[in-house]
């Protein structure tokens, strides 16, 4: 019996135990179908929407009748989210009927413009906005290189130099004087600031303001276009510490293709040649290069209490340049500070940002003098050193070991740069706002570089020793103010601004000093005093002139919208400089546009293609006033010489320039007609943009008489260019799924410059010769490139050449008219030259491809430049006969060549080859983790990036990107070309997020509110020991600005239902006098309730409850019974 009832009682328990088990197996893994369809406004049913249960992975997208079915767990909620539309979350129920709303976020999109920001919507101008996330990536010194193909006519020629800058124009140059094509930049509204005192890790978005007509308010810094930087802030709801860091390797993308020892040899064998022959077979360009190591580190620190928010940030960049010797370290200290006082109407900013750079070279003259030259031409038979340990020294003259330039040649540069920034707003009323703000910034640079005794450098080595430092210092201050009043009257908006600027810079504020004759090179640049020898003022003493340049400017600007379909915009400046001519010191520069956006016409109401299409049409004039000092219309004098007098030594003095007192800016117009369109609800959008840019009074030196004048050239206003341009940028998702999507951007340009006048009565010239490469065997007239009139800058103008005849490099002979006679010669003149190409590209392109899938993202960025031709001066120099018999290295092309071909390397269009190219520049892969690390990181990104994979061109030369800006494009230079890299690296970001704020004091509605009007819990949060309330998702919550009746967002009201019966209870806060809050309320309770019915809502009872501490502030809570 024991026995039995022992069974029983295993068995009851074993039964007990499954089916308890089974309970809650079924309780945990119960799941429920539901389905629903997915519709827009119209009543169209969306096909792919993302419908996922939130808070797992589970989800499912819309067939082709926007129907979807899921099984999700009891209770859940689902996340409806598509292309172009607004997200929702929902109750997961059966035969869910869910309408989406159209996304207007990017209409909506705040674009920065001058003095203010505007909707994208209502914008009139040609501007175009790259967030941080799409900005290049890579191991770049200038956030210019992060533009790269990004933005349509702004064409940015990179460089793998550490010390280097890219070039950078916008639809064409606007100005024949090198270093003043350039943009002019502006960071967090400080305009003119330097470039180098931003991190790339800081940058949040920049803006690229491309036509006149958003450029003129900027005056006479804004004819090359406007590039505004605005930097990270900090954020509101909590303090955020994050860190980027990376480290990076580059290696040349390319060598050429240089003669080894033994194939030098074999030559001068077979062609019964003498060989200059050291006994050695070196590869110098192994010597001399090496893989680049690069490590990048930011760390960072944000946050706010709603009042008053911060953020602070420190870069440390230390970059290896591929050339050894070569490269930089640089540290940045970035720190905002931002509170609001006055009942928030007084916003004041403090900044202060720091820059420390030491940036290392190597010499890079030309003839001969440049280690990027060196380590191709000195001859392979040397060898590195002498058996002595000195030195080998190539044979004749400029032929130097590229290893002792570097390591007897040493130089450095450190540069300082402080920026103080202040600002403060000032709210005066609702729309109407006061701005000031005010910089101060000081520079410093110190060069310091050291020949040693055994420089091989002509005219040094003999010196025992040679020193030289000097030091600049500069500083420029920036107070600007300006009111900018935007109201509404009907359906008209109106946005009104006007301000003042005042500019005044010091610069060239310096000195320097030469030395030499040392016991040994221990000291290198330090102890100067140490030396024996300071050769006399004239050739040992370097001195800058101080020059205070002053910039005053008044401005203005209006904007009119109507109804959000037609809009126009007008902007007027006044700027008045101290650089110019005594006549010419004011110019006006104005601009206005016009848009419509024609999707707003009632006629376009039911129609089902084009979501947004805005037609755009404006013209500005701009100036140019870059690149001038105080002293540029002025009489200068400088030393000319020595004479002897009573036994001493005296100067000379000589003019050195010519005065004008009627030199003014260079002064840009431009026409431009943009098309933005939208389609497919915004997965398909873009813009075609139509320019005509016209640059007058282009400054340019010309000849005069002596006897008229005291010098014999001046500076004047001339010459006329045009640039003609289209461009296109096409947006598109081609895929979008619940967990995978797939966006793409492509944008071309196209630019025709023209120099249409470099003459008139007053003023002639032919000295309108570019671009010499100095090649070897080119005696005289090395030149490859002519300004001329009717023609682009960089065309060149070269010989034609004909073939090889007998031994010999042969050349077209041509007549009076340019055209060939049938004969040829060796040996050319000056009239058998003639247009042979230009540098100028006819197309630009960027290609861009991001493909996201789940926490994995993908991109591939592709560039592209097409119909431009490139002078190969490297290849010229370097199959030169003269190069062979000088003792130095040739490259294997020139094997091939005749022997003592000594007219082969003559500027023909031999050496122009076409520089069409397409590369990969940028494939990054990465793979976010969120909220890992028990959540103390709340997301951290591993990423590895390549760039320039690969590069698909006909150019022979080292890489078909050359410098396009200047006035001599197109043309490789081998003593300053830096060869261009292959870069691979591998980092992380990491942002630890942090605590939310902590309210100060909060806000809650009183009992009797809570019986009235259940509120939300994201509002009100509940009180101990008050009355607790069901939340119902029936609620809607509205905002008020301070002191204002308007609805600051109708998001809320928008998801009330036509129909619906509410009741509303308005509120004011608690400052001021009850009465005139009660009154306040009361407008807020009417405001809503009038927007409601406007929508069809029944609204039944309205309640103004004033304020009183324990009521939430400046909200109105809307009820659906």
């Amino acid at each position: 019996m024991q026995i039995v009832q022992k069974t029983i009682g295993s068995s009851m328990r074993r039964v007990l135990f499954s089916s308890a088990l089974l309970l809650v197996s079924s309780l945990t893994f119960a799941q429920s179908k539901v389905s629903g369809t997915v519709k827009d406004a119209n009543g169209e049913p969306l096909i792919g929407v993302s419908i996922q249960e939130v808070g797992t992975q589970n989800g499912a997208v819309t067939d082709i009748n926007g129907n979807y079915s899921l099984n999700v767990k009891p209770g859940a909620k689902l996340k409806i989210s598509y292309i172009g539309f607004t997200p929702q979350t929902v109750k997961a129920g059966s035969n869910n009927q869910i309408v989406l709303q159209e996304d207007n976020t990017a209409l909506n999109e705040v674009v920065v413009v001058g003095y203010g920001t505007m909707r994208r919507k209502d914008v009139t101008s040609s501007i175009t906005t790259v967030k941080a996330e799409d900005l290049n990536q890579g191991v770049f010194t200038d956030p210019g290189q992060m533009l790269q193909g990004k933005v349509p006519g702004l064409v940015v020629s990179s460089t793998a130099d550490p010390n280097g800058s890219p070039t950078i124009t916008l639809r064409g140059a606007s100005t024949l004087r090198t270093g003043a094509m350039s943009p002019y930049y502006v960071v967090d509204g400080i305009p003119g600031v330097d470039i180098s005192m931003v991190s790339p890790e800081d940058i949040e978005s920049i803006d690229v303001l491309r036509d006149a007509t958003a450029t003129a308010i900027y005056g006479s810094k804004a004819a090359n276009g406007v590039i505004i930087i605005t930097t990270k802030k900090g954020a509101e709801e909590k303090t955020n510490v994050y860190y980027n860091g990376y480290v990076a390797f580059d290696n040349i993308l390319k060598k050429y293709e240089m003669c080894t020892a033994d194939e030098l040899r074999q030559y001068a064998k077979d062609n019964n040649i003498t060989l200059k022959d050291g006994g050695a077979n070196t590869d110098w360009q192994d010597e001399v290069l090496r893989t680049g190591i690069s490590h990048n580190h930011n760390v960072g620190i944000s946050g706010g209490n709603g009042s008053t928010n911060y953020m602070i940030s420190a870069d440390l960049r230390k970059r290896e340049g591929v050339i050894k010797m070569t490269g930089f370290d640089r540290f940045n200290v970035r720190s905002l500070v931002s509170a609001k006082t006055l009942k928030d109407h007084l916003t004041v900013s403090i900044g202060a940002n720091m820059m420390y750079g030491k940036h290392f070279g190597v010499p890079s003259g030309n003839e001969g003098a440049s280690v990027l030259d060196a380590m191709n031409y000195y001859s392979p038979t040397n060898a590195v050193k002498n058996a002595d340990g000195s030195w080998t020294i190539g044979s004749g003259s400029k032929n130097y070991n590229p290893l002792a330039l570097m390591e007897e040649n040493k130089s450095e540069t450190v540069w300082k740069r402080n920026q103080f920034v202040g600002k403060a707003a000032l709210e005066l009323w609702k729309g109407f706002s006061w701005n000031v703000n005010y910089s101060w910034s000081n520079y410093q640079s110190t060069y310091s570089a050291y020949n040693t005794r055994n420089s091989q450098l002509e005219g040094i080595g003999n010196k025992n020793g040679q020193a030289t430092r000097n030091t600049y210092f500069g500083r420029e201050q920036t107070f600007e103010t300006y009111l900018n009043y935007d109201f509404k009257v009907g359906k008209s908006k109106w946005g009104l601004m006007g301000g003042y600027s005042w500019e005044e810079k010091k610069n060239n504020d310096g000195f320097g000093l030469s030395v030499e004759g040392y016991y040994n090179d221990d000291l290198g640049w330090y102890n100067m005093s140490y030396a024996q020898t300071i050769l006399g003022v004239q050739n040992s003493v370097q001195s800058g002139y101080l020059e205070k340049v002053r910039n005053i400017s008044f401005y203005g600007r209006v904007n009119y919208s109507f109804d959000s379909r037609y809009m126009l915009q007008a902007t007027i400046r006044r700027d008045g400089s101290s650089v110019f001519g005594k006549n010419n010191r004011w110019g006006t520069f104005p601009s206005v546009s016009a848009a419509w956006n024609i999707t707003e016409e009632k006629f376009m109401q039911n129609q089902h293609i084009f979501d947004n299409l805005k037609l755009r049409a404006g013209y500005g004039i701009s100036g140019n006033a870059m690149g001038f000092d105080v002293y540029s219309s002025y009489n200068t004098y400088g030393a000319s010489g020595t004479f002897v007098y009573d036994g001493k030594t005296y100067r000379t003095y000589g003019a050195t320039k010519n005065a004008n007192p009627d030199l003014k800016w260079e002064s840009t117009g431009m026409l431009n007609i943009g098309l933005d369109f939208a389609f497919l609800k915004g997965r398909l959008n873009g813009t075609v943009e139509v320019y005509h840019k016209k640059t007058k009074d282009l400054i340019w030196s010309y000849p005069v008489s002596t006897t008229q004048y005291i010098y014999s050239w001046m500076d004047a206003n001339v010459g006329e260019m045009t640039n003609k341009g289209i461009e296109f940028t096409l947006n598109a998702v081609p895929v979008r799924t619940k967990d995978f999507m797939w966006s793409s951007t492509i944008n071309l340009s196209h630019n025709k410059n023209s120099v249409d006048k470099m003459q008139n009565e007053i003023f002639h010239t032919t000295n309108l010769t570019q671009g010499d490469p100095m090649v070897s065997g080119v005696s005289a007239n090395g030149w490859t490139q002519r300004i001329m009139e009717g023609q682009p800058i960089g065309t060149f103008y070269t010989y034609q050449y004909a073939g090889i005849v007998n031994g010999r490099s042969e050349y077209y002979v041509l007549d009076e008219n340019g055209n060939r006679t049938g004969k040829t010669t060796n040996n050319p003149s000056l009239k058998d030259r003639s247009i042979t190409g230009c540098a100028q590209p006819k197309l630009n392109a960027g290609w861009n491809n991001t493909l996201t899938y789940k926490n994995w993202n993908l991109t591939a960025f592709l560039t592209g430049v097409f119909g431009n031709d490139v002078y190969n001066s490297a290849r010229a120099h370097y199959t030169s006969a003269q190069m062979f018999s000088d003792g130095k290295n040739v490259l294997k092309e020139f094997l091939s060549n005749p022997a003592g071909d000594a007219s082969g390397s003559l500027p023909s269009d031999r050496f122009i080859e076409k520089g069409s190219y397409v590369r990969l520049q940028t494939l990054s892969l990465s793979y976010t983790f969120r909220n890992c690390f028990n959540d103390w990181i709340q997301d951290l990104t591993l990423y590895g990036t390549a760039n320039n994979l690969f590069t698909i061109t006909n150019y022979k030369g080292l890489d078909p990107e050359v410098n396009m800006g200047g006035i001599d494009p197109g043309i490789d230079y081998r003593w300053s070309r830096y060869p261009h890299t292959r870069t691979f690296m591998i980092g992380v970001k990491i942002n630890f997020g942090g605590s939310k704020k902590k309210k100060s004091a909060l806000q809650y509605i009183d009992r009797e509110v809570i019986k009235e009007v259940p509120v939300i819990k994201e509002v009100v949060k509940e009180v101990p020991g008050k009355v607790k309330e069901v939340f119902v998702q029936s609620t809607y919550v509205v905002t008020f600005p301070v002191n204002s009746a308007e609805i600051g967002n109708t998001a809320e009201l928008d998801a009330i239902k036509s129909g619906s019966n509410v009741e509303i209870v308005a509120y004011a806060s608690p400052e001021g006098k009850s009465s005139a809050n009660q009154k306040l309320s009361q407008q807020r309770a009417d405001a809503v309730a009038k927007y409601l019915r406007n929508k069809g809502v029944n609204v039944s009872r309205t309640i103004a409850k004033g304020a009183d501490t324990n009521y939430a502030n400046r909200i109105a809570i809307v009820t659906v019974k």
